[in-house]
């Protein structure tokens, strides 16, 4: 049987396929090894490179350092913004038994608001375990003590030190500094995203906002390596941040503090300028809020009550509020005719206190009619116009001009035009002509326009600011220059230099010399002669002051009605306006008040306007 099967086998077919299968099996082999000395290949010579990139990116972390804000100067170089060192609450999660207890005890002992609490929570979802999460931002020492007392029962809390901004006097700054605040969604559609990583803070309103690339500075960065995990194992290389620019503003802090305590708690603004660089001395708008509110967030019901108040404290009235100029536009007015030859200085009108047009019985009443029961005198010239504010002078003179020539007078002077100030918000203001009324009301212009805008009531509308700078023109006798904060084209502190990427706009206008000059007499009238209208706020004064004030009506009040005060709700009463310069020989400051319902401009604004200006020269006079 044995020999029966051996003899069915066939041995060299065997040996044949077994070969076969020795050669199949063999050159699978050396294909795999092909496959593979070819990956080894390719994977540490022919990609090298990227597998190494990419195995550091791994292991090698890029950390943004963000730099230091640059400080805000005045022009003795007194810290008005500056950065203070304050402390930071945060939790590591995996160091504490129990993170959901240690929260508790954090927001008993901190008096943490729900809005702190889901911020926590927020950050927490977006971090590490291993990662601190702050809990608690801005703590002063009293209330780190509070904490740091028992931090050693407290594990998996710690403590950092940072630098965060600070605004030393509050509310007296506000409206020039502006605030910064946390960067929003909305912030980061207009900062550079790259420049701004690990920066927590942005400039918000005001120098703050409008400087904000000089402020902010350049970040610096180091490289770390992590472990498989992302824990910092060392720092391999460290590029410093770049610091922002520190500036240096023309405002003198002693002069803004006089300013707003010469406004006390009257609703208005005050801005006074320096005629022969446009710098701002002081500007202050009042009512006022703390800008140290808005650094870590301001709380909801802060905000609210900010937002809902009456007296609209977020409201720079010196660059956005928008009022009837009143009397204040007389001199531009009178200088306009005496330009054009609707007048000579020796013209003179019958004033028997109201004015009425041809073929009309409407009487536009002069001031004096209701305080005297007549007009200025029995006639009046361009000179007694300005130093007693004659209403029937400019009615007439309004008139003779109409509302074209007038606004064309006017506009030389920036009345309805923003200065170009280098701070944020500015309004335009109005400077009406019979254009504008179409355009904007569809409406005509009638004559009786034109008498109450050549006493700047109707449409016309200007900015505290705008006033300021008309004084400017005034006393640089028709040179204008444009209002500016930021003095220094050196950083005050490292002595680098800055480049502010603005524009200063300097020209003259071509005035009459002789005009000007018979205006500016008239002008020092108001503060000096007999029957001045500010002769109060002149008297015994140091120093030649020319000035012009001005009241202006919120409401019309109807004819044969008179203007009763005591009887009208304070937000119906006049506005009072003034400004002046000094001294009239070489002029070192101009000055623009405006008192929301503060009723005379003499009698209110005035006196703001004096105390400043004697503050201003007595300092003067303390430095020589």
């Amino acid at each position: 049987m044995a020999r029966t099967l051996d003899a069915l086998r066939d041995t060299r077919r065997e040996w044949i396929i077994n070969r076969s299968r020795l050669i199949v099996a063999v050159l699978v082999i050396i294909v795999v090894l092909g496959v593979l000395v070819y990956r080894y290949y390719s994977l540490q010579i022919v990609q090298h490179d990227d597998f190494m990139t990419q195995s550091d990116r791994n292991r090698i972390r890029i950390e943004v350092i963000p730099p230091m804000r640059g400080q805000i100067l005045d022009r003795k170089e007194r810290l008005l913004a500056a950065n203070k060192p304050t402390f930071v609450i945060g939790v590591v999660r995996e160091r504490s038994e129990d993170p959901a207890a240690l929260v508790d005890t954090l927001t008993e002992r901190l008096s943490l608001s729900d809005r702190e609490l889901k911020a926590f929570q927020e950050r927490s979802e977006r971090r590490r375990p291993f990662e601190a999460v702050p809990i608690k931002l801005g703590l002063d020492d009293a209330a780190l003590a509070k904490v740091a007392v028992d931090l050693h029962q407290l594990p998996g809390v710690v403590v950092d030190a940072k630098l965060t901004r600070d605004y030393p006097y509050g509310e007296a700054l506000s409206h020039v500094l502006g605030y910064v605040g946390r960067v929003s969604a909305e912030d980061l559609f207009e900062l550079d995203a790259e420049r701004y990583r690990g920066t927590l803070h942005t400039g918000k309103v005001g120098l703050e906002k409008r400087y904000e690339p000089l402020l902010h500075g350049k970040p610096g960065y180091q490289y770390v390596e992590t472990n498989a995990h992302g824990r910092v194992l060392r720092v391999l290389e460290k590029q410093a941040p770049v610091p922002g620019k520190n500036l240096r503003l023309y405002l003198d802090l002693d002069l803004q503090r006089e300013a707003v305590a010469a406004l006390g708690d009257q609703r208005g603004a005050a801005v006074a300028l320096d005629p022969l660089t446009g710098g701002v001395l002081a500007m202050v708008s009042n009512p006022s809020y703390n800008p140290n509110l808005f650094v870590e967030g301001i709380s909801y019901s802060d905000y609210a009550e900010l937002r809902g108040s009456l007296d609209t404290p977020l409201l720079n009235r010196a660059v956005q509020g928008q009022y009837p100029p009143g009397s204040t536009i007389k001199p531009l007015i009178g200088l306009g005719a005496l330009e054009r030859d609707f007048v000579t200085p020796d013209t003179a009108i019958p004033d028997p206190g109201w004015y009425r047009l041809p073929g009309d019985d409407r009487r536009y009443r002069d001031w004096t009619l209701r305080v005297r029961g007549t007009g200025h005198a029995e006639t009046v010239d361009l000179h007694m116009a300005i130093a007693e504010s004659c209403d029937t002078y400019f009615y007439d003179l309004a008139h003779r001009m109409g509302i074209d020539t007038m606004a064309e007078a006017l506009q030389p002077y920036g009345l309805g035009q923003r200065t170009g100030i280098d701070t944020t918000g500015e309004q335009d203001g109005i400077l009406p002509n019979s254009q504008w009324k179409r355009t904007a009301l569809g409406e005509p212009w009638y004559p009786g326009e034109d008498l109450i805008t050549a006493i700047g009531q109707g449409f016309l509308m200007t900015t505290p600011l705008q006033l300021a700078r008309v004084a400017t023109i005034l006393a640089n006798r028709g040179r204008v220059v444009q209002p500016r904060l930021l003095m220094s084209k050196n950083d005050p502190l490292s002595g680098e230099p800055i480049d502010s990427n603005t524009k200063k706009n300097t020209h003259n206008l071509q005035i009459n010399t002789e005009a000007m000059d018979r205006v500016i007499r008239a002008m020092t009238a108001v503060m000096s002669s007999p029957r001045g209208t500010a002769r109060m706020s002149g008297r015994r004064s140091a120093y030649s002051i020319a000035g012009k004030t001005g009241t202006a009506q919120v409401i019309a009040i109807a004819q044969g009605e008179e203007y009763d005060e005591d009887s009208l709700k304070e937000e119906f009463r006049d506005h009072a306006l003034f400004i002046a310069f000094a001294p009239v020989e070489n002029p070192k400051i101009a000055i623009a008040v405006v008192v929301e319902n503060g009723g005379s401009g003499a009698g209110v604004a005035a006196p703001v306007a004096r105390k400043v200006l004697d503050h201003f020269f007595l300092k003067a006079l303390e430095r020589a």
